[in-house]
């Protein structure tokens, strides 16, 4: 069967089937990669093990997409986009339903390495595929529509695979997961247009030389520790919201969904600053460390809950602004590189915040990790923010040169790309 291709478009309206059928895929992913936080209790009551445990397997799944990320996209970077979404999708679908049938917490571990696995391979393959489906001005607003299925994971999936669990078992609620990302599956194939993988900008130029790595991969440190301060937390978000919990109808599973709308009104105000992302990037860090320090006293009801809900807008808008951010410091020159470096500096935080967290729990519970865990998260607004001003410094000669340029020869401008 010939796989037909389409141009990139060039007006000014987004390709919303396409993007908002890859945005059902982040849903299910996060869903899948975060679900064990959601079913801390029943899981672990189900497997015997103990809620540290049970918590590692964020740790581990975040783990593996590190390690396999790279590796995939490399070995897969002939193969259609589309296609690769698809077989990773049906791979998260096997692994759900491994861990539905999970006797022992060795056989759970497993299932759980094989959609760390697939989801590897899905953001890496992604993260690519949206930035070729849109001309650059609108990648800001692509990445926040897709990631808005992400936030949606969190908003949706983790509440209802809740309230499945808590209605009949968390054995059920990943059976359905599975089903969902199998309908999602089939919906990418029929909705998603393939694009070729030439030397072109999504708008169709050729692509333009790279521009240097050193600050893109400080950007994609920074915000890999960022993370490890949020995750550390949100790991264990549930235990610490129990007095905020209490307050609301539902309970934790209302909580769940509280912060995921919050998430959600972040990923609108990110997508409304697509064309400011280096400095909303700073705030949305520094908000993120502040909220975190606020959860310190989350054992007054009340002020939780507000904390609570200011960490998830905070936290909400940084996925669209750290995406959009990395892959337009990269360029189209460097894009592969940049989309599959993104879920590695995700999960890499998650990894490492999960997982210490996790040691930390054991040692002194859960109240002794906002401090630390904001504290992690402050240094890296800072060093977001030191990284922004010299960017600043390094941009502001070449404007000045631009403008002698244009006032001097302006076809000089044509002949010497500029790299955002």
């Amino acid at each position: 069967m010939t796989t037909q291709t389409s141009p990139v478009p060039t007006g000014t309206g987004l390709p919303w089937p396409a993007l908002l059928t890859l945005g059902a895929a982040t849903l299910v992913m996060v869903t899948a990669e975060m679900l064990p936080t959601a079913l801390l209790l029943p899981m672990s009551a189900g497997l015997g093990v103990s809620e540290a445990l049970t918590g590692q397997l964020v740790a581990v799944w975040a783990l593996a997409v590190v390690v396999v990320s790279l590796p995939l996209a490399h070995a897969t970077r002939r193969i259609d986009r589309r296609a690769l979404v698809v077989a990773g999708l049906l791979g998260l679908a096997v692994s759900s339903v491994l861990t539905a049938l999970a006797p022992s917490y060795g056989i759970a571990l497993g299932a759980r390495l094989v959609g760390a696995a697939a989801v590897g391979l899905l953001w890496a393959t992604a993260n690519a595929h949206v930035a070729d489906l849109v001309p650059e001005e609108q990648l800001g607003s692509a990445v926040a529509v897709v990631l808005g299925g992400a936030t949606l994971g969190m908003v949706v999936g983790t509440p209802a695979a809740r309230l499945v669990a808590d209605l009949t078992s968390w054995r059920t609620a990943f059976v359905l997961l599975a089903v969902a990302v199998v309908v999602i599956a089939l919906l990418v194939r029929a909705l998603v247009p393939t694009r070729p993988r030439l030397a072109t900008s999504a708008d169709g130029a050729a692509r333009r030389p790279a521009g240097p790595l050193g600050p893109v991969l400080a950007v994609i440190g920074l915000v890999g520790l960022l993370l490890v301060g949020h995750y550390a937390v949100y790991t264990f978000i549930t235990r610490i919201g129990e007095p905020a919990a209490g307050l609301l109808p539902g309970g934790v599973g209302t909580l769940l969904l509280a912060f995921g709308l919050a998430s959600a009104a972040g990923i609108v105000v990110a997508g409304r600053l697509s064309g400011r992302t280096t400095v909303a990037l700073v705030g949305s860090a520094a908000a993120t460390a502040a909220g975190l320090l606020a959860l310190a006293w989350a054992g007054h009801a009340g002020f939780g809950l507000v904390a609570i809900l200011a960490l998830g807008v905070a936290s909400g808008a940084l996925p669209p602004l750290a995406q959009t951010e990395i892959l337009r410091r990269a360029g189209t020159g460097r894009r592969d590189l940049a989309a599959a470096l993104i879920p590695v500096v995700f999960n890499g935080g998650i990894a490492v915040g999960a997982a210490t967290a996790s040691l930390v729990v054991v040692q002194a519970g859960v109240a002794a990790l906002p401090v630390p865990a904001a504290g992690i998260a402050a240094v890296a607004a800072l060093g977001l923010a030191v990284s922004t001003v010299r960017r600043s410094r390094r941009q502001r000669p070449r404007t000045s040169a631009i403008a002698s340029a244009t006032s001097a020869t302006p076809s000089a401008i044509a002949r010497s790309p500029i790299e955002e």
